[in-house]
């Protein structure tokens, strides 16, 4: 396999896929804090962030805390 597109394709399974996800579900919470809140940013933004900064782990975090919540 061409170590180029190995690259292209970690980089959208990893990265890319995990943030639309993150981005257009609704179950992510609001992009503002909730009232009375200390943080600046909102639910949705924060896990935006850790799925930024962690890729595939911080994507398996936020659907393991959503199938908690539903259960």
């Amino acid at each position: 396999m061409d170590p180029e597109l190995t690259a292209w394709l970690i980089l959208t399974f990893g990265y890319l896929l995990p943030l639309a996800h993150v981005l257009l579900s609704p179950r992510a919470g609001g992009w503002r804090p909730p009232p009375g809140s200390r943080c600046p940013l909102g639910p949705k933004a924060g896990w935006l962030v850790l799925v930024l900064l962690l890729g595939p782990f911080g994507w398996l975090m936020f659907w393991r805390s959503r199938r908690q919540r539903n259960a």
